[in-house]
C-alpha cells in the first residue's frame, strides 16, 4: 500500500504539529485542574477535621437540593474527610473535564477543517483519517496526562481518609469521563458544517445529560447509570472505589469512535453530514448592514444562551425554600455564602446566597459575550468580512457592531439568569422577595462584565493572535469566586478579576463608586479598542 493510500500516514507529525500549537492551552488546562483537586484536598482535613463537623456536612449533602447539585453521598460512618471530598468534587470537576476535552477535540478537528489547515494537509502525503486520528491520540495524551497528575496531586496533599486506590481512581475516572466527551464532540464535528456548530452541539449534550442526572439523582436514583454523566459520581471514591463506571466510559469511548471514523470517511472536506437548509433566494429586508447579518447570524446560538440561563437561574432558584435549613447545618456553607448568615433570617440567607450565584452568572455570561466579541478576527482571516471591506462601512462601525452585540449578549444572558432566578426562587419561597432586590445583583454585576467585553476587544483590536487570552479572566474568576469563597482566601485573589471587585449585592445596595470607575473603564476600553483596529492592519487572505 503507498502511502497516498494508507489513510493514516503522516497522522503522528499532524500529532505532533497539534501538540505544538495547543501546548500552551493544555498546559492551562492542566494545571488549573490539578492545582484546584489538590488545593482543595489539602484544605478539607482543616474544614472538616472533627466528626462534628463532618455529621453536619453529611446531612447537608443528602438533602434533594445538594443531591440535584453535587450528586449522592454514599459514605458510611464514621465518615472521613475524603469522603465529603469526593461527594463534593466529582461532578463539579467532571464539568470541568468535559469542557476541557470538548475544546482541544473540536479545535483539533474541526476547527481545523474551517481554517483549511486539514486541506493543506491532505494536499500533501498524508492520509484522509490521519488528521481525525491525530485527534483522537491528542485526546488520549491529554487525558492520561491529566489523570495521572490529579492522581499524584491527591496523594501529595495527604487529605485525611484518602488512600492510593480512591486517589488514583478519581483521576483515571475524570481521565475517561472528559475522553467520553471528547469522542462525543469529534462525532459533533463529523454532523455539524462549522466548529460553532460541533461545539453548540456537544455542549448541548452535555448540559441534558447534565440536566438528567439531577433529575434522577432526586427522584429515580436507580437510573442515574442511564443518565451517562451520572457514571462519574458512581465511581464513589473514598467510599466504596468502584472501577467499574471507568470501564463503562472507555467502551462508550470506542463506541463513539466506532461511529465517528467511518463518517469521517463518508463525509466532504469542509462540509458536515447534516446540512444546513439552504437559504433563502434574496435577502430580508432586515438584511441592512453589519449588525442585521451578525444578529442573523448568531440568532439561534443567542437564543439558546438566554433561554440556557434562565433555566440556570430557575435551578438554582428552586432551592431557596430549603436553603435556611441547609445553612443551619452547615457552617462552611455560611462560609461560601460570604458571611455567618446561619442565625439570619432565611431571606437574608437566600440573598447571600443570590449574590454568590449572581457572580458565578456573571462569569458564564462572559462566554457568549466574548465569542461575539472574537468572531471579528475569526471571520475576518477567513475572508468573510471582505464583503464589508469593499463597501462604504467603517472599520470603526464593523468593530463596534461585534462589541455591541457582544455587550448586548452579555447584558440579556445575565438578566435572564437573575430574572430566572429572582421568578423562580419566589415560588419556592414562604415569603417572597422583591425582584426588584434580586436585580441589585445584575445591576452590580453588569459592569464587570462590560469591563472583561472592553479587555476582549481590546486583545482583539491590538494583538488578535493572542486574543485568546481573554478567557484566563472568566476561568480564573470562577475558580477564585467558587473556591476562594469556600476554602477561605484573601479578597484580593478575587480582585485579580473585575467580578472581584463588586460588594455584596443584593444583600447591600449596589456601590455607586464601583459601579462608575468600572463603567468607565469598559468605555474607555472600548474607545481604546476600536481605534487601535482602526489602525492596525487588516487580516486578510
Amino acid at each position: 500500500m503507498t502511502m497516498h493510500n494508507n489513510s493514516f500516514a503522516n497522522a503522528g507529525a499532524i500529532l505532533r504539529i497539534n501538540l505544538r500549537n495547543d501546548w500552551l492551552k493544555i498546559v492551562l488546562w492542566i494545571l488549573g485542574m490539578v492545582g484546584l483537586m489538590a488545593i482543595a484536598a489539602a484544605k478539607f482535613g482543616d474544614l472538616y477535621g472533627t466528626q462534628a463537623a463532618m455529621q453536619s456536612i453529611v446531612v447537608t449533602l443528602k438533602t434533594p437540593s445538594m443531591v440535584a447539585l453535587l450528586g449522592p453521598f454514599f459514605g458510611t460512618e464514621p465518615y472521613e474527610s475524603a469522603m465529603i471530598y469526593g461527594s463534593e468534587m466529582t461532578v463539579f470537576m467532571g464539568l470541568f473535564a468535559a469542557m476541557m476535552n470538548i475544546h482541544i477535540a473540536v479545535g483539533a478537528t474541526r476547527a481545523q477543517e474551517d481554517r483549511g489547515t486539514v486541506e493543506l494537509m491532505l494536499s500533501r502525503a498524508t492520509g484522509r483519517q490521519s488528521p481525525l486520528i491525530a485527534g483522537i491520540v491528542e485526546l488520549v495524551i491529554v487525558n492520561l496526562a491529566a489523570g495521572i497528575l490529579e492522581s499524584l496531586g491527591l496523594t501529595v496533599a495527604g487529605m485525611p481518609g484518602s488512600d492510593a486506590s480512591g486517589n488514583w481512581l478519581f483521576g483515571m475516572a475524570l481521565a475517561a469521563f472528559g475522553m467520553m466527551f471528547g469522542t462525543f464532540a469529534l462525532l459533533m464535528s463529523q454532523l455539524a458544517s462549522s466548529a460553532r456548530g460541533a461545539t453548540m452541539l456537544s455542549y448541548i449534550i452535555l448540559a441534558v445529560l447534565f440536566v438528567a442526572r439531577m433529575s434522577t439523582d432526586v427522584q429515580k436514583p436507580q437510573w442515574t447509570q442511564w443518565t451517562l454523566y451520572g457514571w462519574i459520581e458512581l465511581i464513589k471514591p473514598y467510599m466504596g472505589n468502584d472501577w467499574m463506571p471507568v470501564l463503562w466510559m472507555s467502551v462508550v469511548c470506542l463506541a463513539a469512535l466506532a461511529i465517528t471514523i467511518p463518517l469521517a470517511s463518508a463525509k466532504d472536506l469542509g462540509a458536515g453530514l447534516v446540512t444546513a437548509k439552504p437559504g433563502r433566494t434574496t435577502a430580508s429586508v432586515f438584511l441592512r448592514g453589519p449588525l442585521s447579518l451578525l444578529a442573523r447570524l448568531e440568532r439561534v446560538s443567542a437564543l439558546i444562551w438566554v433561554l440556557g440561563m434562565f433555566l440556570l437561574g430557575a435551578s438554582y432558584g428552586s432551592i431557596f425554600g430549603t436553603i435556611g435549613d441547609l445553612v443551619s447545618t452547615d457552617g462552611v456553607l455560611g462560609n461560601f455564602l460570604a458571611g455567618t448568615v446561619k442565625d439570619s433570617g432565611n431571606q437574608a440567607i437566600v440573598l447571600s446566597l443570590s449574590g454568590t450565584l449572581t457572580s458565578i452568572f456573571a462569569v458564564v455570561v462572559s462566554i457568549p459575550a466574548i465569542l461575539a466579541i472574537l468572531r471579528l478576527n475569526a471571520d475576518e482571516s477567513k475572508g468573510y468580512m471582505e464583503m464589508f471591506h469593499v463597501k462604504r462601512v467603517s472599520r470603526r462601525r464593523v468593530f463596534l457592531v461585534f462589541l455591541a452585540f457582544g455587550a448586548v449578549i452579555g447584558t440579556v444572558c445575565l438578566a435572564a439568569a437573575v430574572l430566572g432566578m429572582g421568578i423562580v426562587g419566589n415560588q419556592a419561597m414562604k415569603q417572597p422577595i422583591s425582584l426588584a432586590i434580586f436585580m441589585r445583583g445584575f445591576v452590580g454585576f453588569w459592569p464587570a462584565v462590560m469591563v472583561v467585553c472592553g479587555l476582549a476587544a481590546l486583545l482583539s483590536g491590538i494583538i488578535p493572535r493572542f486574543q485568546k487570552v481573554i478567557w484566563i479572566i472568566p476561568l480564573y474568576g470562577f475558580m477564585s469566586l467558587y473556591i476562594g469563597g469556600l476554602m477561605n482566601l484573601p479578597k484580593w485573589t478575587q480582585r485579580l478579576s473585575p467580578y472581584g471587585w463588586v460588594n455584596s449585592v443584593p444583600t447591600d445596595g449596589v456601590n455607586s463608586t464601583t459601579f462608575a470607575w468600572m463603567t468607565a473603564l469598559s468605555l474607555f476600553l472600548a474607545v481604546a479598542a476600536t481605534e487601535l483596529y482602526r489602525r492596525r492592519d487588516l487580516q486578510l487572505r
